[in-house]
């Protein structure tokens, strides 16, 4: 089954790390944030993507184009135009980079995609969001259903604690709000049936999380995956400077490959 992962967003939350990089690209410990949503596929034996592209999307294919040289020794010879790499190791990974548009939406990306994800179901996510979600137990918990798409829900971290009063309305203590506060939102990590290309109908312009997804809910094919455990996404530079402190610190909860 192949992963497809949405790479082509502006991501313009992030300030000056996505002047100079799409935001897939920008880094936790040394590696892209699509490197660390990758290997999470990969250790449940999922290699085979699709990374659909959109703004500044050479930097991505420059990436993987030159993976090996990012990874091992590298002997260059300038007088015979000749490059060896030495002790290279990779992913068992087969990429397919697709040129969805600058300026084109969610559902639009996925749609240009349609000729190489023809034939089986598929898997669905963004390209900015981490997380232990067993993704072999979400799979065949579509295959048991008759869904369209299956969607794994979360529920997201608060960012402001709260204060208790007491009657007098003196503020007498302070906690951290609960993550189910927020309730649960669409994390991400789907699964897709092919009959999900018939309700991309807007062509570039379709926001797939907007009326498909609606008209899948009101279809009753949209199936739920609700996950309890580690998820966070990368939308701004706080959850950047997060991510990374989690990665230096040996804390990556969603770090699930040895």
């Amino acid at each position: 089954m192949k992963v497809v992962i949405l790479a082509g967003g502006l991501g313009t939350r992030l300030g000056e790390e996505t002047d100079v990089r799409p935001k897939p690209m920008v880094e936790i410990g040394g590696k892209p944030i699509l490197w660390h949503i990758m290997k999470g596929y990969s250790q449940h034996g999922f290699n085979e993507f699709v990374i659909l592209l959109g703004y500044k999307g050479y930097l991505i294919k420059e990436f993987f184009a030159n993976y090996f040289l990012h990874q091992g020794d590298v002997t260059i010879d300038l007088a015979d135009n000749k490059v060896e790499v030495h002790r290279n190791k990779s992913e068992p990974w087969k990429v397919t980079l697709v040129e969805t548009g600058l300026h084109t939406q969610t559902g639009g990306r996925l749609l240009a995609a349609r000729d190489y994800l023809k034939g089986d179901d598929f898997m669905l996510t963004y390209g900015d969001g981490v997380s232990d979600v067993d993704v072999t137990a979400l799979v065949q918990h579509h295959r048991s259903h008759q869904a369209t798409v299956t969607m794994t829900t979360v529920q997201p971290e608060a960012r402001f604690g709260m204060v208790q009063t007491d009657e007098a309305g003196l503020i007498r203590d302070f906690r951290e709000k609960p993550p189910g506060d927020l309730g649960w939102i669409n994390g991400g990590f789907m699964v897709c049936g092919q009959g999900v290309f018939d309700y991309l109908k807007d062509g570039e312009g379709t926001i797939f999380e907007r009326t498909p997804l609606e008209q899948i809910a009101a279809d009753g094919k949209l199936l739920n995956w609700p996950h309890h455990g580690f998820w966070k996404c990368m939308d701004t530079l706080r959850d950047k400077i997060q991510l990374n402190q989690m990665w230096d610190q040996g804390q990556a909860q969603w770090k699930t490959w040895n």
